[in-house]
């Protein structure tokens, strides 16, 4: 990995965790608790690809199995994010760019349930029974609805951090360049809540040019009767 990638997705995974643990674990909401270090993970592989999203998982799941007040043992939620972040970097287009907000919505969906079955499936393994008595249905329908409630407000701009400091064209064009882009980065629920900010300066960009061709063909025009008339006085 690249000393950008590894500098950005550290820091970006150590702030997801702070605020798991600070702030998302004492909510105190019914079910599960909304992931912010996994939605970290799933974005950062939908731009990087599946090996740099296996190697962020792992660090980023060994570091949560670490941090108190974890009750688990080390190393089960660091191969459940390893999986999810490889399993999320394959849904990534050759392209690299999301013309639907499905992609991600169906990639958050996916990895909100992927990564509660892997995690009660490891568990169950290793003698861990607590997702019995909680409910696995339960936990299932709140950890993909809190993700889900969460995903616009983060899994967008930690894929645009990540393309600005790969110097990704991409993100040239999604910020008004040279040439408009269309990728969701910018608001992957554009068709929802209308946030295509590329779209939006690039369509008006357009419309001001065009008023400006109209208006200098307006004076043209003025201009030309003008001089008919002249020359029909002489």
């Amino acid at each position: 990995m690249r000393f950008n990638r590894i500098l950005l997705a550290s820091t970006l995974v150590v702030v997801a965790l702070v605020i798991q643990v600070t702030v998302l674990g004492r909510l105190q909401l019914p079910g599960a608790v909304p992931d912010l270090v996994l939605l970290t993970v799933v974005a950062l592989a939908l731009v990087y690809g599946h090996l740099s999203g296996a190697l962020i998982g792992f660090a980023a799941g060994l570091l949560a199995d670490l941090a108190p007040p974890a009750d688990h043992a080390a190393g089960r939620y660091a191969l459940v994010l390893c999986v999810i972040g490889y399993v999320a970097g394959l849904a990534r287009p050759d392209s690299g760019r999301f013309r639907s907000a499905w992609g991600p919505l169906l990639t958050v969906v996916g990895a909100a349930i992927g990564s509660t079955l892997l995690y009660a499936g490891v568990g169950a393994l290793v003698g861990d029974t607590a997702a019995r008595h909680v409910g696995l249905t339960g936990l299932l329908f709140t950890a993909t609805l809190y993700d889900l409630l969460l995903a616009p407000f983060t899994v967008p701009f930690i894929m645009a951090l990540a393309r600005r400091a790969e110097n990704d064209p991409m993100a040239v064009e999604a910020s008004g360049g040279p040439a408009m882009g269309t990728d969701v980065s910018t608001g992957w629920l554009a068709g929802g809540t209308g946030l295509r900010i590329g779209s939006q300066r690039g369509g008006l960009r357009l419309k001001t040019a065009r008023n400006r061709a109209n208006k200098a063909v307006r004076i043209k025009g003025v201009k030309a009767v003008k001089g008919v008339k002249s020359v029909k006085k002489l």
